[in-house]
């Protein structure tokens, strides 16, 4: 039996339970994957000031983020194939998002389709948007999303031009795998997760196929993916989404101090700081080096989170210490749903939530919410090494 107690645990057993191209699709970054690995390893310049003698009998990690009360300020990012991760990922983790008391972001590029979720997993979930060239497809997107009760809507702003990514193009990256030699070989590896597909039928974009004009299989699927990912979308257009959305409205992919402003205007409730995880521009900076800039700029006009290489609990209190007011985890949680389904999202959860109050204790702190720059060394160029 495998002891859990850190997310490098899960990510391990993950890496030998899922096929080999879905393990990679969440485990990679574009090109040379530069800002892929420099979103964590950022994080690890930061140091923490230890304080002692402070009362701890009275800790508290709840916080709030765009009006909802959480467990802790971390939400489940939007994340596509979840349900190639695990069958019926996105229900899983919806769930478990649920018990745990922190919102889920479905994805647009999701296994389950927003009525899959609805159904079967938990209301108030939050839905992640791209916009496509078929705007008859995102107007219904959104109409979907509000017959749902989405909680909020999430706008991704940094997926005009798809980023290349090497790992998915060298493993032929499909929903589901095709029957190649290759890949029949790693999934007669991989039996569980074989099992669990084979006890469902939600195996391709089920909020692409059906809904999309023209697209009724996985060769039309794959055709309208390639094409429909719109270079026109401008600040004009996002707040013609806004207006049709009508609710909790978030801005994510916001890495520029300008382009945050300009979130702010168009009536962002709150805005991401991120980089797409690694997996867009390479070559940009992390999100963590960027978020101070951000928070400094905008102040207290919207609320700032985060997103983009925090795999810890102390990666979040170092984000909050630094002015974010809530954080997104991506593979961290992928992770766990890959080893271990819907109980894996729940301990990942667990495990970042014991690291936030284990951390927040011995910097003498009570609540996330007293979190401030009084808490971290930071090197002296962290925030202008790059102008």
């Amino acid at each position: 039996m495998t002891v859990i107690t850190n997310i490098g645990d899960l990510k391990e057993l993950s890496r030998r339970r899922v096929p080999r191209m879905f393990y990679d699709y969440a485990e990679s970054g574009s090109w040379t994957e530069q800002t892929f690995r420099e979103n964590s390893s950022d994080f690890s310049e930061i140091r923490l000031r230890q304080r002692i003698a402070v009362d701890q009998s009275n800790r508290r990690t709840s916080g709030m983020m765009v009006g909802r009360q959480v467990a802790m300020p971390v939400a489940l990012a939007p994340v596509g194939l979840l349900g190639m991760q695990s069958a019926d990922g996105e229900i899983k983790a919806s769930r478990a998002a649920d018990r745990f008391g922190v919102p889920f972001t479905l994805s647009t590029m999701s296994v389950c389709s927003i009525e899959d979720v609805a159904e079967h997993g938990v209301p108030g979930f939050w839905f992640q948007l791209y916009v496509m060239r078929d705007w008859e497809f995102v107007e219904n997107a959104i109409g979907r999303a509000k017959a749902a009760a989405c909680g909020a809507l999430v706008l991704t702003l940094d997926l005009q031009i798809l980023g290349q990514r090497h790992k998915d193009i060298k493993n032929g990256l499909t929903a589901p795998p095709q029957p190649t030699l290759s890949n029949l070989i790693d999934l007669s590896t991989k039996l569980r997760w074989c099992l669990g597909m084979l006890g469902t039928r939600r195996r391709q974009f089920g909020n692409i196929v059906g809904h999309a004009r023209g697209v009724t299989d996985t060769g039309s699927l794959m055709h309208w993916t390639s094409t429909q990912f719109d270079p026109k979308l401008d600040w004009e257009m996002v707040k013609r989404i806004k207006d049709m959305w009508g609710g909790p409205f978030i801005l994510k992919g916001i890495l520029d101090v300008e382009d945050a402003q300009r979130a702010v205007d168009a009536g962002a409730d709150a805005i991401i700081v991120s980089n797409h995880g690694g997996r867009q521009l390479d070559g940009a900076l992390s999100s963590i080096r960027m978020l101070p800039a951000i928070v400094r700029a905008v102040g207290d006009q919207t609320e700032v989170h985060i997103d983009s290489g925090i795999r810890s609990g102390q990666d979040v209190l170092k984000a909050l210490a630094l002015g974010a007011k809530g954080t997104h985890v991506g593979r961290a949680y992928v992770y766990g749903l890959g080893a271990m389904g819907e109980q894996g999202v729940e301990t990942a959860l667990e495990v970042i939530r014991k690291e936030i109050d284990t951390t927040m204790a011995l910097c003498g702190e009570n609540s996330v919410n007293d979190l401030g720059r009084h808490n971290l060394l930071l090197p002296r160029d962290f925030e202008d090494r790059w102008t």
